[in-house]
């Protein structure tokens, strides 16, 4: 028998918002930036108002998934990048062990959360209802082979991102668009001239209508 949602929540220790597992109609989960918290990805629920959805969110130990930036040499981030990699992969598969399909999991990250759903959405890919990238790109230093396998027909990925981030150069975001598309999803990307490294109300905007489809 397949564990219940209630109890990969435990298993993982996840917090949750929006809708109760009994209920919900989809997924979604929620990957923290550097220095930041579970908790703090929450009112993300709020903000896209859709009720319908539970919201879950594990937190990094010690507030950062891996230590240096995600365009530094591999090995400077190791092991703690190969931990925060197998860790959200874990969860995504605990879910979908559920009975949650593919199609009514979305995963959204902001900046190094980003990152990471970035990367663990192009080494897992499934016809996932929704990825939401904000402010981040797939992880490794320039000239990192992006020969991911498997295909991501049926997901659709949103990416958004300031067009002088401090922190995410354009060139990766687009080099991460290129590879989600070359993997047979359906791409949304938005750069934003002059935004701060946030999340704007056109970005909420873009995660809503990403989300509607695990709503019905």
């Amino acid at each position: 028998m397949s564990d219940t949602l209630d109890t990969v929540i435990a298993r993982h220790d996840l917090l949750r918002a929006g809708a109760p597992p009994s209920r919900a109609k989809g997924v979604v989960l929620l990957i923290h930036g550097r220095g930041a918290s579970a908790e703090s990805m929450l009112p993300l629920a709020d903000a896209v108002a859709m009720p319908d959805l539970c919201y879950l969110a594990p937190q990094a130990e010690g507030y950062t998934w891996y230590p240096q930036s995600f365009m530094a040499p591999t090995a400077a981030n190791e092991p703690y990048l190969s931990r925060a990699l197998d860790r959200v992969a874990m969860i995504i598969a605990d879910i979908l062990a559920s009975d949650i399909e593919a199609g009514k999991l979305a995963v959204i990250g902001f900046s190094q959360g980003a990152c990471l759903t970035s990367e663990t959405v192009l080494r897992n890919p499934r016809p996932y209802g929704f990825v939401g990238v904000l402010s981040g790109g797939a992880i490794g230093p320039p000239g990192t082979p992006r020969d991911y396998h498997g295909t991501l027909a049926g997901a659709s990925v949103f990416l958004g991102c300031s067009d002088h981030d401090p922190h995410i150069p354009l060139a990766r975001v687009k080099e991460t668009t290129a590879a989600f598309t070359r993997m047979g999803a359906t791409v949304t990307e938005r750069i934003f001239p002059g935004a701060s490294h946030g999340i704007n109300d056109d970005e909420i905007t873009y995660l809503r209508a990403g989300l509607a489809a695990l709503a019905k």
